[in-house]
């Protein structure tokens, strides 16, 4: 028998509870989609609970209770999507584009940063500022060979002492101690292409030991130099000397000169394979690169050592003939003057190819371009890729997405979508699955990101709701800050950061490499 006194105290406490609200299930549940979980298995309908920062069930009640409900019914459910190559840092720097909607509405969760050697030579700082202002997708960076370089030997074109790469070995330590998730390498642009193999191997034997991988733009993706073929061969002698992964960045065959040499590329990485180099590639499905006036036309040696000294050569009568031979010889490369069109937004010539600036500056060709060059650089699209290389190369198995996303060019807003249409929709090169494999669940396992790129119990809710009907690329190079659409929803750690419009939330997080349990 209850002592009286304690009944009044049972009562309270069961009418507080019958009058407390339940707690919910989920604080979100994603109900009647079709899930791509991000590897290859056929998609099916389910449900997804998630709760704080993590999906907790792959198959939860449609009935149960969540604080956010998302109905999914004839939507793709697929992993947020991962960008193993962007020049995204300046952006994300920036509090008015830090929360990079350009990348959200592709279904991009993850990007990567300091690609193409660039690295992040102001790490802590840049850290600092990410993590303290915020980012709308997560964010995760390279050690940069050309940044290191040009610490230790500025712009020299010149080998690499032995004092000079222990040095470098150094301050690549102390990058992978701080999270990198690996080395990138731009062997065609200063500094990195004033470097030997053997200094690029000591560097990747670095990264190897923290479990990095080795990520590059070769040396050449044309004919320049040695030619395309020999710059894969020396990527992947880099990285069996190093014992180390390699990822060769937006993969193509540039120009004329090299095209059908896909089928080459194609059977070098697979004899790699074969002898047990691990190898990937990123690519995207523009037909037009992007780099800058000087990058795709000045010779290397002209920029060598500062921008002063380039203005030296330019301007030096003795250099004259010299230096207009090689950048005919580049222009050609790039499919003549029609074929170069400006997309920087700061620059008088926006819009405008080569040819029509030639026009208005009345100079031959060569001649504009360098006064375009010495009057700010401004970026360009070059159209130098086949067709039929991209397709070749987008079927390949150990091939992702990657964006190579920057200023003034479509792919920063649209490489997604445009994939998905070329590759999908349009000319059936793919299944859905595969599509989402190769821009989620392939790309975490070639980076070691250990609990992202999957839709799976435990893991980390980056997760994206696209409606497959609209889900198309709307920037083009005559707009290429055009939103994509058909990402209806879109989960950044757990945290909506599209439901339907934007939602302004930063909740980005600054990934660091760190061992798979």
């Amino acid at each position: 028998m209850l002592k009286s006194s304690f009944v009044p105290t049972l009562i309270a406490t069961v009418l507080v509870a019958a009058c407390s609200p339940a707690v919910p299930d989920y604080d979100v549940l994603i109900v009647n989609g079709t899930v791509y979980d991000g590897s290859l298995s056929a998609a099916h309908v389910t449900n997804i609970g998630i709760v704080d920062d993590r999906i907790v069930s792959m198959a939860a009640s449609a009935t149960a209770s969540a604080k956010t409900r998302i109905d999914a019914s004839g939507k793709m459910v697929t992993p947020g999507f991962i960008d193993p190559h962007t020049h995204a840092k300046q952006f994300l720097l920036n509090p008015t584009s830090n929360s990079n909607p350009n990348y959200l509405f592709q279904g991009v969760t993850t990007i990567f940063i300091g690609n193409d050697g660039g690295g992040v030579p102001d790490r802590d700082a840049v850290i600092q500022k990410l993590e303290s202002q915020g980012t709308g997708p997560n964010v995760a960076f390279f050690a940069g060979h050309g940044a290191i370089r040009s610490i230790v030997m500025g712009m020299a074109n010149r080998e690499a002492n032995s004092e000079e790469v222990a040095t470098m070995r150094d301050l690549l330590v102390d990058d992978m101690e701080a999270g990198a998730f690996g080395l990138s390498s731009g062997l065609y642009y200063a500094p990195g292409s004033f470097a030997t193999t053997d200094e690029v191997i000591a560097l990747a034997r670095v990264a190897a030991t923290y479990g990095g991988v080795y990520d590059t733009h070769l040396r050449s993706e044309g004919s320049y130099g040695d030619g395309l073929l020999a710059a894969v061969s020396e990527a992947i002698e880099i990285a069996r000397a190093a014992n180390i992964p390699l990822h060769i960045s937006h993969i193509k065959a540039l120009g004329q000169d090299v095209w059908g040499q896909s089928v080459d590329i194609i059977r070098l990485v697979e004899q790699g394979l074969e002898s047990g180099v691990d190898i990937s590639a990123n690519q995207y499905p523009w037909r037009a690169s992007g780099t800058r006036f000087s990058n795709a036309l000045i010779p290397r040696w002209v920029v060598a050592d500062s921008d002063d000294r380039m203005r030296d050569r330019l301007s030096d009568p003795g250099l004259s003939e010299r230096i207009r031979i090689e950048m005919q010889a580049n222009l050609q490369r790039r499919g003549g003057p029609d074929a170069m069109l400006v997309t920087g937004a700061d620059s008088e010539f926006v819009g405008m190819t080569l040819r029509e600036i030639s026009g208005v500056l009345e100079k031959p060709p060569l001649e504009a371009a360098i006064d375009v060059v010495l009057q700010g650089d401004p970026s360009i699209a070059s159209f130098v890729m086949n067709p039929d290389d991209i397709r070749r190369l987008a079927v390949q198995p150990w091939v992702m997405t990657g964006s190579d996303g920057g200023a003034g060019h479509p792919r920063l807003y649209g490489t997604y979508p445009k994939a998905f249409q070329d590759f999908v929709v349009d000319e059936t090169l793919m299944s859905r699955e595969q599509f989402v494999h190769r821009s989620s669940g392939l790309v975490a396992e070639t980076f070691g990101l250990c609990d992202r790129g999957y839709l799976r119990v435990g893991y980390i809710a980056d997760v994206a709701v696209i409606d497959p009907g609209s889900f198309i690329a709307r920037a083009s190079y005559e707009q290429p800050t055009e939103l994509a659409t058909g990402v209806d929803q879109l989960l950044v750690n757990g945290l909506l950061a599209i439901d339907g419009a934007s939602t302004l939330a930063l909740p980005g997080r600054v990934l660091r490499k760190t061992p798979c349990k």
